[in-house]
């Protein structure tokens, strides 16, 4: 027992020697932003998340209506929207578009203004990750439950915990280029989710929803590649290599994760309603999560009338 506690006691000093030596390591530029003197307020949130998505929010809507926030849905998804496209536009004013190689591109440590621009687009990417743990919140609250799944939490809450450290150590460099491309696929993404927030009118323009998760492949095969470049270049003096290795790791494991929703859900058909499923095969799918709702109801109100309307008609017969 005694040679447990005692390994229990390494562990966590060697834990703490860590923690130690990675808040050392941090940028200086990058803690006059909120939320990052230290990780526990960052922590505090994403725990709170969880606890919300997973336990009190079903909890508190489990006898209530399913808000339907249609306004409010198209607001946050538009405002997202610009948001990204700003933030593409911040990364490649500030070395990709300008100084970067997109090869080897060490972090510009000084305090020029482009350097300082940088920096600040590396927090404004995290900070909208925190942003977008709505994206859940608005499940939860409109009871889309199959919507919650595995891949859409661990997404949401892993991505801004690790990105946390990345711009606390390494604001910029090649590093950022996987920040610039999610960026990107998140002004196709949220566009998208706004046009199926705005209701059953838009539903002729909404023909592409198979391919988002085509266009986040894209994403990650592009990322791991750029990342994967590092290890065969003859010198290279970007100064966190550890990122590059996490960025491909994080690259290659959601590539899989995709690629197996993309399995289930457009090969097997599991995550489409049945007329969907031979819609699809046909090569005629419209599919949307909002409207597939819609034509449900729209449906069973339909067979309702068509029901009441023959009991009537066959009174009429009796009669």
């Amino acid at each position: 027992m005694a040679n447990i506690v005692r390994e229990i006691k390494e562990i966590g000093s060697h834990a703490v020697d860590i923690y130690d030596f990675l808040l050392a390591g941090m940028d200086k530029r990058v803690t006059q932003y909120p939320l990052m003197h230290n990780p526990f307020p960052m922590s505090a949130i994403l725990i709170g998340y969880l606890f919300f998505v997973l336990y009190l929010g079903p909890s508190i809507m489990a006898k209530r209506k399913a808000f339907q926030l249609k306004e409010a849905m198209i607001a946050y998804n538009l405002m997202l929207v610009a948001l990204s496209v700003f933030i593409v536009y911040e990364f490649l004013m500030s070395g990709w578009a300008t100084t970067y190689t997109w090869r080897c591109d060490p972090v510009d440590t000084s305090d020029s203004p482009e350097a300082l621009r940088m920096v600040r687009v590396a927090w404004l990417f995290w900070f909208s990750k925190i942003i977008e743990l709505m994206d859940t919140v608005f499940f939860v609250l409109r009871k889309k439950h199959g919507q919650i799944t595995f891949l859409h939490i661990f997404h949401h809450s892993f991505m801004p915990w690790t990105w946390w450290w990345g711009i606390c150590l390494a604001p910029g460099g090649m590093g950022s280029f996987h920040a610039m491309v999610n960026s990107t696929v998140h002004i196709i993404m949220y566009f998208y989710y706004g046009l199926s927030a705005a209701g059953p009118r838009f539903q002729k323009f909404l023909w592409w929803k198979k391919y988002m998760t085509a266009i986040q492949l894209t994403q990650f095969v592009l990322i791991s590649l750029h990342a994967t470049q590092y290890y065969f270049m003859d010198s290279c003096n970007y100064q966190f290599p550890t990122i590059l290795t996490l960025i491909w790791i994080y690259g290659t494991f959601f590539f899989f994760l995709f690629s197996n929703f993309w399995f289930q859900a457009y090969v097997k058909g599991k995550r489409l309603p049945k007329q969907d499923v031979k819609s699809c095969q046909n090569g005629t799918a419209v599919y949307t999560n909002d409207k597939h709702l819609e034509n449900n109801n729209s449906a069973t109100n339909g067979s309702a009338r068509h029901e009441n309307g023959s009991a009537h008609t066959g009174k009429m017969k009796k009669a």
